[in-house]
């Protein structure tokens, strides 16, 4: 890819026009990292570039942004621009084609208004994003309070950066992001999501957390998560203190490939303990009787709000409302053991329960009990389908009605206790019962006539 990038920024040269790489691929290079993508900023007017490459893509012509389709990626080239007048604190209403200088000057912050010359091996700088790189800073360009003003964005993506960079957010940038946290409620749902999916991944979810509630943000993104830095728990479970504690304990403990639905599955699993905490008066114990439940109900009502995806939703919920039946597997009869096994989501349960420990007490045992009964059932890959199904019993004469899901249910409970192992157990089984229901009911009103008559 960097080769390509290199190519299209020689052939747009070669015609007589600046260009260079720009934004996060220079951050990104500077910092020793490999850039995910190449954005290339260029004196050259939209229908000029295109004039150049065989195959583009008019994605915002009156911005003068194009996307140039090479070597099987795509590279956004942009004409070098002025923007003003930001009307809906995200878009400009005046644009206007423009020198490198002034393309530097409208970015966001400094580290990310750096240009490259992949040519010449040259940075340029305009807005000493070098020196904050070196610093470790996030600091806009120019006044951040205009920087701000332009694109209320910007108040999460400072936030972002500092997280994801181990980054410090300047003295005056971070009290502008305070005084200006509210403004990130006129930011649509869909770009306040893509922002923390970012923020919450790991190794720095945690930090990310800490950032939001520091700048402010966390009260207007997510209020129902700043509802835990005052919701304490019993010391006896709970060591770490308060829910909120608890889930930056939680985040910590993240691993590295961690499923994009964890992070939100911890945030969320405790997301009803302030509203549901009472004190027991003889022992002076926290308790949260059904936070689970209710739980569930406003992660539902959070992940539609930020417009997520309704199969991430699903999945989420489910974890919220099921993470608290952890505690008893020991106890659980086989059957009801080998069905949380067996659910969809399952793995993503796991981990939050693994998490849910290391952020608390500290204790496995649970946890491990859990692998080793999967791993076991993972050897009987027979037990996974049910020995019969609708169909089946439809076959051996029984006809369609409740008792149909009725009787399934006690085939599937039986197989999962090991009591029938086999189809042929299943359909013997099966056919007692049929006969035992048949035996029960009344006999038609045509069978009492005869047996009058007789």
């Amino acid at each position: 890819m960097q080769n390509t990038a290199l190519r299209i920024v020689r052939r747009l040269q070669q015609a007589g026009h600046e260009a260079y790489w720009v934004g996060g691929c220079v951050r990104d290079m500077l910092l020793g990292k490999t850039p995910h993508d190449y954005d290339i900023a260029t004196s050259a007017r939209p229908e000029e570039s295109e004039a150049l490459f065989k195959r583009t893509i008019p994605v915002g012509r009156k911005f003068g942004v194009l996307l140039v389709v090479e070597g099987g990626h795509q590279f956004q080239v942009a004409t070098f621009r002025a923007e003003a007048d930001y009307g809906d604190g995200r878009h400009p209403d005046q644009v206007t084609f423009s020198d490198a200088l002034a393309d530097a000057r409208r970015r966001d912050f400094t580290i990310n208004g750096l240009f490259f010359d992949p040519v010449q091996e040259a940075v340029l700088d305009w807005v000493e994003g070098k020196a904050d790189l070196d610093a470790k800073i996030i600091r806009t360009i120019g006044l951040p309070e205009d920087r701000f003003g332009e694109d209320h964005l910007r108040l999460l993506r400072a936030v972002r950066f500092a997280a994801q960079l181990g980054f410090e957010i300047e003295t005056k940038t971070l009290r502008a992001l305070r005084s200006n946290a509210k403004k990130i409620l006129k930011v649509s749902a869909e770009r306040i999501r893509e922002e923390l999916m970012k923020l919450f991944r790991p190794p720095h979810a945690p930090r990310g957390l800490d950032l939001l509630r520091d700048s402010g943000l966390l009260e207007h993104v997510l209020p129902e998560i700043a509802a835990t830095i005052q919701c304490e728990q019993s010391p006896d479970y709970h060591p770490e203190g308060s829910v909120y504690n608890h889930l930056l304990r939680m985040l910590e403990r993240l691993p590295p490939d961690a499923a994009p639905s964890l992070p939100w599955a911890v945030l969320l699993h405790d997301v009803a303990k302030p509203l549901t905490a009472s004190r027991d008066p003889q022992t002076g114990s926290i308790h949260f009787y059904g936070h689970e439940k209710a739980g569930a109900e406003m992660a539902k009502g959070i992940l539609e709000r930020l417009k997520f995806p309704r199969k991430q939703i699903e999945e989420i919920v489910a974890c919220v409302r099921q993470h608290m039946q952890f505690k008893d597997v020991p106890q659980m009869r086989k059957a009801t053991l080998r069905r949380l096994l067996l659910r969809p989501g399952f793995p993503l349960e796991l981990e939050l329960h693994r998490l849910d420990c290391l952020g608390s007490h500290g204790r496995l045992d649970h946890y491990d009990f859990l692998r080793r009964e999967a791993a076991e059932l993972d050897q009987r890959p027979a037990i996974r389908p049910p020995l019969l199904t609708g169909k089946d019993l439809l076959a051996m004469g029984m006809k369609p009605g409740p008792s149909l899901g009725e009787l399934l249910g006690e085939i599937r409970e039986k197989q999962l206790q090991d009591e029938l192992k086999t189809k042929g157990d299943a359909r013997a089984w099966a056919r007692q019962r049929l006969q035992e229901f048949e035996d029960a009911s009344p006999p038609r009103s045509g069978a009492r006539k005869r047996n009058r008559a007789t």
